[in-house]
């Protein structure tokens, strides 16, 4: 794949931007050895295969993926959304690359596997693959999801019971259940679901009579938000990661 392509699809801008960036001499390549040397390429046409290729653009280190697939620890006061009605959004904490990259239709770079509000935060998933958002998304996948939930009120044996049976919500007359759910301590629990419904953890709390007061996800699947990944950080994932998110069959 020719240099300005490879560029273009990692999201460095138009082909015209990319081939700028490598004529201006601000693109350097590595490949094969994790401790190869970097050499830079003038050449914009120049012929690279993918496998293994990491960059350094400007100065920075961007090692190529066909498509991208990320982690977000979503920091409270930001929205999941391109267009934020009132809060930041979460796309402002990522680089430009991963908000520019070429898509199919419309929409460009990367997007959120699903929402958190704008108050709750923990682990988010980011990528381009349409597919792979589909799948982490439908509720036929059971896809677990691990929420720790601070109340306002004590929590009692008697609201696990409800939550684990099943509860009600406005919208909706089939019951809703957690897949698990255990007391941390007198305000606090942990919580897991396989769906996702609109404000749901906050609602399910609310008809077992009790009040969310903070909401942070912590896993998807078999998938832990890291314990060094500071709110508004990122990170690629890997295979091992994408591997834990796959549900057992």
């Amino acid at each position: 794949m020719q240099l300005q392509d490879i560029l273009y699809s990692q999201g460095f801008g138009t082909r015209r931007v990319c081939a700028g960036l490598v004529q201006q001499g601000w693109v350097e390549t590595a490949s094969g050895d994790p401790d190869a040397a970097f050499s830079a390429c003038t050449e914009a046409s120049a012929e690279f295969d993918v496998d293994d290729l990491r960059l350094k653009v400007q100065g920075v280190l961007w090692p190529y993926h066909a498509k991208a697939y990320i982690m977000l620890h979503k920091p409270a006061g930001t929205e999941c959304s391109q267009k934020p009605s009132t809060y930041p959004s979460i796309y402002t904490l990522l680089p430009a690359p991963l908000r520019q990259r070429p898509c199919k239709g419309a929409i460009q770079g990367v997007q959120a596997v699903g929402r958190l509000d704008q108050d709750t935060t923990g682990l988010l998933l980011l990528s381009d693959d349409g597919q792979f958002i589909h799948r982490m998304s439908s509720p036929k996948k059971h896809v677990p999801k691990v929420y720790q939930v601070t109340t306002k009120h004590p929590v009692d044996e008697r609201q696990i019971a409800a939550l684990l049976a099943g509860v009600v919500l406005d919208d909706d007359p089939k019951p809703v259940r957690a897949a698990a759910c255990s007391v941390v301590d007198s305000h606090r629990l942990s919580l897991t679901l396989t769906e996702g419904k609109y404000h749901q953890v906050k609602r399910m709390l609310a008809a077992v009579g009790n009040r969310v007061e903070a909401l942070h996800r912590s896993r998807i699947g078999t998938l832990d938000l890291p314990a060094d990944l500071a709110p508004g950080q990122w990170l690629w994932l890997s295979d091992a990661d994408l591997h834990k998110l796959t549900p057992a069959s």
